[in-house]
């Protein structure tokens, strides 16, 4: 093992899922049913050394895989198991590379333990670092992509067998065309992985320390409960993030469209926000917060849903009436703020082109649709 590395255990699992479905703002896939797919291979011998990024030679290469499909399909359809696996020998057979380590699309959600049961399988470390810092529902939308990474090769597999590469695309927003439209061909849910990126090339452009920040904000939770004090607190106090309204979900619009869990949820205020009114658009992931009618997140600043009571984390598929929430904003990298970013992770990006992106804190423009 490397002395800058550490080896991912066990006990390590949950502490990684609640981080990533917090980071995930909502999507990402199920983390708890990757925990237990990890888990499951961890009890059955196999490591994982997660390593920082600087810790490869910058002329080496790093697969990124993930998951791609809707959230709510996650949770109800059982995944074979090496479906990013089998993405991943089916790209490096296109370019003609052996990859040297691992790392996620997107820390957020199921995608934070996508890397490493692949990893897992196929003898890998993974670096401490994703292409997000977060979840976003399309490919196109990582630092990696951003920044200059190939759009292709890049495959596609799902639990059956098949397996579609992606040889030669034009640009990052045709490849997610045709994966979205194949990954709703294969149920909805598959696993993904983009062309091979050199080391020194993630060293520059990757969200760093991710699968770190995460563990530490599900040991947080952990260890406020265990302690019986107010989870929501101990995060706040604990990260950059600050609570944006409070209440009681009172309507719920989740709906399959395209490949993505779009819709809305509309939050009845409690205490200091008693009387508000405050509505979440949902595309896989919490994009925009209004209150009574006036933005006050959104992307790409991370949007949570937390469980007022527990400070469990809620994915965007779990949402149900009745729910007391905690909704607290946390500042995107800045690598997700740069003008190039925006272009593709800003509200504009989502439909939202009244809205002009102001840093959480701030004001914006733009009224409820």
């Amino acid at each position: 093992m490397s002395p800058r590395g550490f080896i991912l255990e066990e006990r390590d699992l949950l502490a990684l899922s609640l981080g990533a479905a917090l980071l995930g703002t909502g999507g990402g896939g199920n983390p708890y049913i990757g925990m237990l797919r990890t888990r499951e291979l961890l009890r059955k011998g196999a490591s994982v050394e997660v390593l920082p990024l600087d810790a490869l030679p910058p002329d080496v290469y790093v697969g990124e895989v993930g998951g791609i499909g809707a959230p709510v399909v996650s949770a109800e359809k059982i995944k074979q198991g090496e479906e990013c696996l089998r993405a991943l020998r089916a790209v490096e057979a296109t370019a003609g590379v052996r990859v040297s380590a691992l790392i996620s699309c997107e820390i957020g959600g199921a995608n934070a333990m996508e890397p490493v049961l692949t990893a897992a399988q196929a003898g890998l470390p993974v670096l401490d670092g994703d292409g997000m810092g977060r979840a976003f529902p399309e490919l196109q939308m990582t630092t990696f992509f951003i920044y200059g990474q190939s759009a292709s090769p890049g495959a596609i597999a799902d639990d059956k067998g098949n397996v579609v590469v992606f040889k030669d695309v034009v640009d990052m927003y045709w490849l997610e065309r045709f994966a979205r439209q194949i990954a709703v061909q294969m149920g909805a849910a598959a696993g993904f992985c983009t062309s091979p990126i050199r080391a020194d090339f993630v060293r520059r452009n990757a969200i760093p320390g991710t699968v770190t920040q995460a563990l530490e904000i599900g040991r947080t939770i952990l260890d406020a409960r265990a302690r019986r004090l107010d989870v929501v607190d101990r995060v706040v106090a604990t990260t950059d993030a600050s609570v944006l309204f409070t209440g009681k979900i009172i309507d719920v619009r989740r709906e399959l469209k395209g490949g993505f869990a779009v819709g809305h949820v509309i939050v009845a205020g409690d205490g200091q926000n008693a009387g508000c009114e405050g509505r979440i658009a949902i595309q896989n992931e919490n994009l925009v917060l209004w209150v009574d009618g006036g933005v006050v997140a959104m992307v790409p600043d991370l949007i949570i849903n937390l469980e007022r009571d527990t400070g469990e984390p809620i994915t965007t598929e779990m949402l149900r009436y009745g729910q007391r929430l905690a909704v607290i904003g946390l500042p995107a990298h800045p690598l997700m703020r740069t003008a190039a970013a925006l272009e593709v992770v800003g509200p504009a990006a989502f439909g939202y082109p009244e809205i002009a992106y102001a840093p959480l804190g701030s004001t914006s423009t733009g009224t409820a649709p």
